[in-house]
């Protein structure tokens, strides 16, 4: 429970402290907009980075080679706990838009670090409105911006390795023709979700498959591009099970 209470502690105190820099940014965008985000970005995973530490949350990281530098792409991920964003995004060499929940633009000062950082916020219940976050991911990745999407569409609460992934959520790299990443997360749930409210110190495994190219896929995998990818991540998980405990 401490940890809990000091990470809650540390949140409202950062984003506290980082308004003056928001205001900041938000001049000197104007005449830099690129190296203002790349700022922004830096502050984030500088603040998910302290957090994992006071988590106590050992992070191995296998494949990390596979992600390209150089372009714009969709990274693919199961979804097990809310640390989920921290680990992934702490790691992102370039600019990269999270799609979320609806919800989290309620929430005052984070959700203007989210749009500052090019994040999506999804209607789950409205699919029109789903459709336009599909289209406005579309525009990011051909901005040069990447795209992280959660395939199952929700937090999976379930005892089972995942959710079946939803296909429409995939349009963005099929409409760009960027490289998809798969990630697979393994153990962590264990940090806060398997026993709330507390947040234990354990391992996490973080690994990035090759890139999928849909264009270079046979025409039923690039029908059912979900599966093919959740399939991937899924040899991923199963394999890294037994590597999870030190």
């Amino acid at each position: 429970m401490f940890r809990f209470v000091i990470i809650i502690l540390f949140v409202v105190g950062y984003l506290i402290f980082l308004i003056p820099v928001l205001i900041f940014e938000w001049f000197y965008r104007k005449s830099n907009p690129e190296r203002a985000d790349y700022q922004q970005l830096h502050c984030v995973q500088a603040a998910f980075r302290i957090i994992l530490g006071l988590a106590g949350t050992q992070v191995t990281v296998l494949g990390e080679e596979h992600v390209p530098t150089d372009r714009a792409v969709l990274y693919v991920c199961n979804h097990k706990s809310f640390f989920d964003i921290l680990l992934t995004y702490s790691r992102v060499p370039r600019l990269t838009g999270y799609v979320a929940k609806k919800e989290m633009e309620k929430i005052p000062l984070l959700s203007t670090w989210m749009k500052r950082l090019h994040c999506l916020f999804l209607d789950r219940e409205n699919m029109k409105e789903g459709m336009k976050t599909i289209l406005a991911g579309i525009q990011l990745v051909k901005d040069g911006i990447s795209v992280c999407i959660f395939p199952e569409g929700t937090r999976n609460k379930t005892e089972e390795q995942m959710l079946p992934f939803k296909e429409g959520s995939l349009k963005i790299a099929e409409k760009t023709g960027c490289p998809i990443i798969p990630i697979a997360v393994t153990n962590s749930a264990q940090i806060f979700e398997n026993h709330f409210p507390r947040v234990t110190p354990c391992r996490v495994i973080v690994e990035y498959g090759q890139p999928v190219y849909p264009a270079e896929l046979s025409k039923e995998d690039k029908k059912f591009l979900g599966a093919y990818c959740q399939n991937i991540i899924s040899q991923m998980l199963t394999k890294n099970e037994i590597l999870e405990k030190p």
